[in-house]
């Protein structure tokens, strides 16, 4: 049988270095295949690679030569894929060689997608082992929650990756070369469009390759904003359902994020937002319009370098400030950019809002609940049960 064939006799006298080998077949046999092949015509071709692959794939042998090396295995990747990956880096002498020996492994289906530590140089049996050890997958990974500002993602970025913050600011500079499509700064509502990564960098957890750079890291961040808005048809529900720009809805939607106390009250927030803007509603003083949402004028305090503050402790001046172009207090209309990086359910929210006719809404309880009204009155009165339960 062709499994009893020799391997080279000196194999056992030569030192066991991370040398290339064939795996275990003579190069007569392999020729005498494909002659035979060949005598049954076009075949032939198609057959010596079949051929080539049982007979000739290159293998290291042993663990690896010392050298590690971070290998990212991406979700959804087939062992071809894999193997394409491990080869590339240097991992293994060859695709065949970890094919082979993953197909000889039934628990190879395990292999997991991420981030791995593997060696230079390996066998491919020794590369299917250390990809289904724990040990040698990364697992700690960076999450960032929903509603956070880029300055507070930059922070975290510097401490979890040693990145300071002001490369994470250079790269964001043009949102654009870290993936965000240009139609995104659109706007419908004659407002002058400001570019800004703010509402793109996606709330999720992340492992980053080691020495990724900002715009890299960044760019991942971007990428997955760019599936979950495709695969909820993000962008044309707020076009065709809304009538609005992507840019508008996404900036609603982090508007809900931020006022939202519970993940129920995400869309009725919105659909308050949506009557605000749309329904001729009158503001205090002379605008109309206007959100009045205390969120915005926080992110504008941000933006200036200040602190973030408890809504009750923004003051009349700094709500009002002519200076602070995201106030929805000074200013009628949305703001000019997202004021943060909004989730799943405000991404829904802004798109998909439930019906209703509420122009106002306030938390009236520690859980973070909000009532809802579609009359001053009865905001009123929903602001007096937020008294009485210590809220306001």
């Amino acid at each position: 049988m062709l499994d009893e064939l020799p391997f080279e006799a000196d194999d056992a006298a030569k030192p066991r270095s991370h040398r290339r080998r064939r795996r275990g077949r003579s190069g007569l046999t392999l020729l005498l295949v494909v002659v035979l092949l060949g005598t049954l015509g076009v075949g032939g071709w198609f057959g010596y690679q079949k051929v080539q692959d049982m007979f000739g794939s290159e293998d290291f042998e042993g663990d690896g030569n010392g050298t590690e090396v971070a290998v990212e295995i991406p979700e959804g990747a087939l062992l071809a894929d894999i193997a394409t990956v491990l080869f590339d880096e240097g991992v293994v002498a060859s695709t065949g060689a970890f094919i082979e020996a993953a197909e000889a492994n039934s628990d190879s289906k395990g292999i997991q997608p991420g981030i791995y530590t593997l060696q230079e140089e390996m066998s491919g049996e020794a590369a299917v082992l250390a990809l289904l050890n724990p040990e040698n997958r990364e697992t700690n990974g960076f999450t960032i929650p929903e509603g956070l500002e880029t300055f507070t993602i930059y922070e975290r970025l510097e401490e979890a990756t040693g990145i300071p913050v002001e490369e994470f600011e250079a790269a964001a500079e043009d949102p654009e070369a870290l993936g965000v499509a240009d139609f995104w700064f659109t706007r419908t509502d004659g407002k002058e469009v400001m570019k800004s990564i703010e509402g793109f960098l996606y709330p999720e957890t992340y492992t980053f390759p080691p020495n990724a750079t900002a715009a890299e890291i960044l760019s991942m961040m971007v990428a997955q904003f760019n599936s979950v808005v495709t695969e909820m048809g993000f962008i044309e529900k707020a076009e065709n359902d809304l009538n609005i720009s992507p840019y508008e809805a996404l900036i609603v939607a982090s508007l809900a994020q931020a006022e939202a106390g519970v993940p129920g009250d995400i869309g009725k927030i919105a659909r308050v937002a949506y009557n605000r803007l749309y329904k001729d509603f009158a503001c205090s003083g002379e605008l109309f319009n206007c959100l009045e949402f205390d969120v915005t004028t926080n992110y504008g305090l941000m933006v200036a370098g200040g602190e973030k503050k408890p809504s009750g402790e923004l003051t009349d001046a700094e709500m009002d400030d002519p200076d602070n172009l995201w106030s929805t207090h000074a200013y009628a209309g949305l703001p000019p950019t997202a004021i943060n990086s909004p989730g799943l359910l405000a991404l829904e929210g802004a798109v998909s809002p439930p019906p209703g006719e509420w122009l106002f809404f306030v938390a009236i309880d520690k859980e973070g609940n909000s009532a809802f009204a579609e009359t001053a009155d009865e905001h009123a009165e929903n602001e007096q049960i937020a008294r009485d339960n210590g809220i306001l």
